[in-house]
């Protein structure tokens, strides 16, 4: 598998993209920065959008993206969420009010859209990739996922504070790759982490501590881009690494 780093903030500043990830040029996870990132041609060549969550800056280019290839695929992207994102993208994002129904546009049996909901825990099949879901903990619905292919293994965390189910996830799988983990505020903003269900370099030390890796590299995302440099000063030593944009990693 190939890993494109298009979006690994936790927000957006000039040099800073929200989160997105594009694995062999054809399966998205989040859709944070796909417009910002790639051309025409490359765009049309996603085939399915794999969403952790329903917030903005996780979901924000898909209206775009609809509009921009519309007419230059014969079938739809593949956007699988979990039921309760998916109800929210449909009331509220693919409305007619906020943005046009692209789930039906430019017909019912051929739209640029098609949204399939999965409750958390559960596996399906995106193409050629074998994706297990599992709940994490953030203040909406948000999963993590192993997303696997020929052998070969790739985890995300999706945002969220401490949690088990995602290491007892993990922890069960002897071909993982490479693990992509949030970290998004510093530890003196602890507080504010804690509520809106994010790690801290601190919280993060108790994580790591629930994962057997196997030699698996911890990649670190979601970075509130206000924060970016003392975020790095306080995760100096730990055995992980933080993800820069335009970075690609063959897995």
């Amino acid at each position: 598998m190939i890993l494109d780093v298009l979006g690994c903030h936790g927000g957006e500043l000039p040099g800073c993209r929200s989160t997105c990830f594009l694995i062999d040029g054809a399966l998205a996870l989040d859709a944070g920065a796909l417009t910002a990132s790639l051309e025409l041609p490359a765009l049309s060549k996603v085939d399915h959008i794999v969403l952790t969550h329903s917030h903005f800056d996780h979901v924000k280019d898909l209206p775009l993206l609809s509009d921009l290839v519309v007419g230059w695929r014969k079938t739809p992207i593949t956007i699988w969420a979990s039921h309760t994102c998916a109800q929210t993208l449909r009331e509220n994002m693919f409305n007619g009010a906020l943005w046009p129904d692209f789930t039906r546009i430019p017909s019912v049996e051929e739209p640029v859209f098609e949204i399939r909901g999965f409750t958390p825990g559960e596996t399906f099949q995106a193409g050629p990739y074998n994706v297990r879901s599992v709940l994490v903990s953030h203040p909406v619905e948000s999963c993590g996922f192993v997303i696997e292919r020929n052998g070969r293994a790739l985890a995300i965390s999706g945002d969220t504070g401490p949690t088990d189910r995602l290491w007892e996830l993990l922890n069960g799988v002897p071909n993982l790759k490479a693990l992509l983990l949030e970290t998004s505020f510093p530890d003196e903003l602890q507080d504010l982490a804690d509520l809106s269900g994010h790690l801290t370099p601190r919280t993060l030390r108790g994580e790591l501590k629930k994962f057997r890796r196997n030699g698996a590299e911890v990649l670190l995302y979601h970075l509130k881009p206000a924060f970016v440099a003392e975020l790095k000063r306080q995760l100096a030593g730990l055995p992980v690494r933080v993800l820069e944009l335009g970075q690609r990693f063959e897995l």
